[in-house]
């Protein structure tokens, strides 16, 4: 089979990925082999082929929104049955006996193996996922507006979830990409007002016409004060600027899995009962509700889709901030094998 492969952690400019010709896995007891139809690419991604992540696997193939079908079954899966629809997301399998996983907090599992970081992830014709941990998806949309949903929208999910936000409160969102274009639409559905912060001005155009009541710069103080925020810039210096803009005893959440140092800040910006913090991951439970609630709410991705061969210029265009919604890789069925673009099979830099 045909994968894009890290082997090195260097800019995106320097075209980290390659093609490689790897052997198709074979799936173990309790796993599946997929066939990937389509796989996002979310700034995870660009943070490990950048170094901004230590590279825990070498080789690694990246991606963490997988869609595909299941090719075959390893000994022990009853479901998902061969050529169903699945999706694959961060959290690729956990112990599910420690406390954090007795708990429900298996996103915190010491032992977590994460999609595209410690284990293979979807940039590939055909990757391995646990069964336990593939999420029914249905069969009847495509593929391509399917994948940000598994990351970008339970990642976001979750920060929504943290951020306490209810019905008729102001919600703030700190950078407006895949995963914020998303929660618009999720927290537009759940009643809740939603004030969008975006240097971009086409990213301020997106948010406007997603049904965000104010729209302006991270360092603009919005006319009423936030009830919650959720930063999905990796720019540590933006906590300060949104605990200046949340009220007292509103939560303010980081949404990102790396950020900048945050800033030496005065302990009023605390006081009263401000909080601050982090997601780590999500689980099956998150992804689960969230899927629903997509469906529910009608909640759809804006997609820019890239052939496969393209995915150094995809990392770059969303390191630039070019990419309006989300960025995926189209790795159809159709185009599997395919020489066009990247005739040799052995490894070489794409395009």
């Amino acid at each position: 089979m045909r994968a894009l492969i890290l082997r090195e952690q260097k800019p995106v400019e320097e075209g980290p990925l390659s093609f490689a010709s790897l052997s198709v896995p074979k799936p173990g007891p309790g796993q599946i082999l997929v066939r990937v139809h389509a796989c996002g690419v979310c700034h995870t991604d660009l943070h490990i082929a950048e170094g901004d992540l230590p590279l825990r696997k070498s080789p690694v193939v990246l991606g963490h929104q997988v869609v595909g079908e299941v090719a075959e079954t390893g000994p022990g899966v009853a479901k998902p049955k061969e050529g169903e629809r699945v999706g694959l997301f961060w959290l690729a399998w956990a112990c599910g006996q420690c406390p954090f996983c007795r708990r429900g907090q298996e996103n915190l599992c010491p032992k977590a193996r994460f999609t595209g970081y410690t284990v293979d992830g979807g940039f590939s014709e055909y990757t391995l996922a646990f069964a336990d941990f593939a999420l029914p998806l249905p069969a009847d949309a495509p593929p391509e507006e399917e994948a940000p949903l598994l990351c970008a929208g339970i990642v976001g999910y979750r920060a929504l979830k943290l951020s306490g936000a209810q019905k008729g409160e102001i919600l703030g969102l700190y950078g407006f990409g895949a995963s914020a274009h998303l929660v618009l639409q999720a927290a537009r559905f759940l009643g809740m007002r939603a004030f969008v912060f975006t240097r971009s001005q086409a990213h301020q155009e997106q948010a406007r016409e997603l049904g965000a009541e104010w729209v302006g710069s991270p360092k603009d103080r919005p006319p009423k004060p936030l009830d919650a925020a959720i930063i999905f810039a990796p720019a540590g210096w933006i906590v300060p600027e949104a605990l200046s803009s949340t009220r007292p005893g509103g939560t303010v959440v980081l949404a990102g899995i790396h950020m900048t140092p945050i800033p030496g800040m005065p302990y009023r910006l605390l006081w009263e009962e401000r909080v601050v913090r982090s997601v780590a991951n999500a689980t099956r439970a998150d992804g689960e509700e969230f899927l629903r609630l997509a469906k529910e709410a009608g909640i759809r991705p804006e997609v820019q889709a890239f052939p496969w061969e393209e995915a150094n210029k995809a990392l770059l265009l969303l390191k630039r901030a070019e990419i309006r919604g989300a960025a995926v890789l189209r790795i159809a069925a159709d185009s599997l094998g395919t020489e066009s673009s990247c005739p040799s099979r052995k490894e070489r830099a794409c395009p």
